[in-house]
Formats: C-alpha cells, sequence, structure tokens
C-alpha cells in the first residue's frame, strides 16, 4: 500500500479526526434541510485537511507553508460557522466548545508546523 508524506503528518491526521465530526454536524442540518449550513461546513472541514495534503507534495518550503496558510484560515472559518450555528441553536454549547477547542489546538500545531518548515 503507497503511504504519503501527509499520512505521517499529525495536522493532517487531526484535520482529518476533525473534519469528520464536524461531517457529523453537517449530516444533521441536512437532516433539518439547511443544505447551505452543511455545504459550507463540510468544504471548509475538508479544505483543512485538502490542504495539508497537498501542501505536503510541494517541492519547496515556502511552497508548503503557504498551503498550511490556507489550512489554518479554513480552520477560522470552521470556527465561525459553528459560532453562527449556536447563535441559532443548530449546535449545543457542550459541542460547539468540544469543536472550537479542536479548532483552535489544530490551529495551533499548523502556525508551529508553519515554523518549524523554516528553522535552520
Amino acid at each position: 500500500m503507497t503511504t504519503f508524506r501527509f499520512e505521517q503528518l499529525e495536522i493532517w491526521q487531526m484535520a482529518i479526526d476533525t473534519a469528520d465530526k464536524l461531517f457529523d454536524i453537517a449530516d444533521r442540518l441536512e437532516e433539518k434541510r439547511l443544505y447551505r449550513f452543511a455545504e459550507q461546513l463540510r468544504g471548509a472541514g475538508l479544505s483543512i485537511s485538502n490542504n495539508i495534503a497537498e501542501g505536503s507534495g510541494s517541492n519547496s518550503n515556502k511552497d508548503f507553508s503557504n498551503f498550511l496558510k490556507f489550512s489554518r484560515r479554513s480552520v477560522f472559518e470552521c470556527a465561525n460557522i459553528l459560532f453562527v450555528l449556536k447563535r441559532r441553536n443548530l449546535v449545543e454549547a457542550g459541542e460547539l466548545i468540544q469543536r472550537l477547542t479542536e479548532l483552535e489546538q489544530l490551529s495551533k500545531k499548523i502556525s508551529n508546523s508553519q515554523k518549524s518548515l523554516f528553522k535552520f
């Protein structure tokens, strides 16, 4: 079986786990016919791991860092969507706190990964 570089990255593994949980929320949104919210949350959640994976195939640290920047921005997009969902009573406070905590940890790890690309 082929192993891609990104599979070994902790940030990618965390991003996939987080995306699974965001997809669960999106599935519940679709049950309520809130398709746009579901689509936006899925897209932003998937974008985190997609950018890490795509960037890991870069030929330079500068290019990889740029993809990590996009990935981190998607983390913030997910957080914003979750806040909106909470305001609309579409996600419970406990779940909001759990997802935001995971997103914050992921954001920090992505930032640290970016910094580590340029340590000599």
